[in-house]
């Protein structure tokens, strides 16, 4: 079923949504899962029997987040606009933006006239469309363009909350955000107080209470007190993810924990980030998966493979793309010409010139 609250999918024998907690519906009055469903080239909404449930006039569409959903339509002189439609089909909100972001936290990003601001649920402007440039909220600040082509952050009243004086800034994650001066790397927390000074030839966010950072040319990490927990050693490092970071040293991939000890051997071409227990890897021109202790876990057979979403992984096989399980099944034939990881089972993939959604039983919903 879908979670009226925040729009995630949901076993149907759930009673609370994993994701946000939401008191669910039960019974014979379970909650409709509404799903982009393309008929030609005009898109609608389907029921996972595919029962238009509303009909496919717009140009684009995108799945519910809650009970709204971001459509397009072409509209002559005026080129594709966005607006958003509630569950009963209804234009909740008019398609006059020129691009528009899926709701989060109440807000949504619009541009309208090379400028961005954010809309409410009602579609009132919340925060007038001023800025150059402008990022969804996360942790309660947006970045965005100020005078004279400086960043900085407003708060979810569109208050300049940290001054616009940032040569780059990135969005918060754990409490810190990366800012750039001068071609310098640091962070500021959440009072606009330069937490770690802009010193640092590059970093990352911060994650598992560590951030990557680079030194001379060799990356290594610090806390969020700035202290140098793991010594700048390597020629490239990843984020700390599910306790393990990947880094690179004379061209290979490998990993370590967050006391800097090697875990998995930097012995691999290349690899990513671990994600549901798996990250993966290549090996002479295959990729597969290990698992967090480093042991083959899905061999390296394919041409490509990308991390592991809602319990399936995107993988190519001599040009074609389709999905594996955690155990290495192709739990989706690779039969697809392009396809996108999962998100809250449904993924985007095109076959012959055709593109739509498919779930993750591989149900297309699309019709030529």
């Amino acid at each position: 079923m879908l979670c009226p609250n925040c729009g995630k999918m949901t076993p149907d024998d759930f009673a609370l949504c994993p994701g946000c907690g939401t008191k669910l519906s039960s019974g014979n009055s379970k909650v409709t899962v509404l799903i982009p469903y393309r008929k030609g080239h005009k898109w609608g909404f389907c029921d996972r029997d595919r029962k238009t449930m509303v009909q496919a006039v717009y140009d684009g569409a995108r799945p519910f987040t809650g009970s709204l959903a971001r459509v397009d339509l072409l509209t002559g002189n005026a080129g594709r606009k966005v607006g958003f439609i509630d569950t009963e089909g209804n234009m909740a909100i008019p398609a006059i933006y020129d691009n528009a972001d899926d709701f989060c936290g109440g807000l949504a990003r619009v541009k309208r006239d090379g400028r961005y601001g954010f809309i409410d649920t009602k579609g009132d402007m919340a925060i007038p469309a001023v800025y150059d440039g402008a990022d969804a909220f996360a942790e309660g600040f947006s970045r965005v363009i100020g005078p004279s082509d400086k960043w900085g952050f407003i708060d979810t009243k569109g208050d300049m909350a940290i001054p616009a004086v940032y040569d780059a800034a990135l969005p918060f994650k754990d409490g810190l955000a990366r800012v750039n001066l001068k071609g310098k790397w640091g962070f500021v927390d959440v009072t606009g107080k330069m937490a770690i000074p802009t010193i640092y030839d590059g970093a990352g966010d911060f994650s598992e209470s560590l951030a990557h950072v680079n030194v001379w040319g060799k990356w290594g990490f610090i806390d969020a007190g700035g202290n140098m927990v793991i010594a700048a050693a390597y020629d490239y490092a990843d984020d700390f993810s599910e306790s393990l970071a990947r880094v690179e040293l004379n061209d290979k991939r490998g990993f370590i924990d967050a006391g800097g000890n090697v875990a998995i051997a930097v012995a691999y071409d290349d690899a990513t980030a671990f994600c549901e227990g798996l990250a993966t890897v290549e090996l002479d021109g295959k990729w597969g998966f290990i698992d967090t202790k480093g042991n083959i876990a899905i061999p390296a057979v394919y041409d490509h493979a990308v991390a592991f979403c809602d319990g399936l992984a995107n993988v190519d096989l001599n040009g074609k793309w389709g999905y594996v399980d955690a155990t290495g099944n192709m739990a989706i034939p690779a039969v697809y010409d392009h396809a996108v990881a999962f998100c809250d089972g449904l993924a985007l993939a095109e076959v012959e010139g055709q593109c739509g959604y498919i779930d993750a039983e591989g149900t297309q919903y699309w019709e030529v």
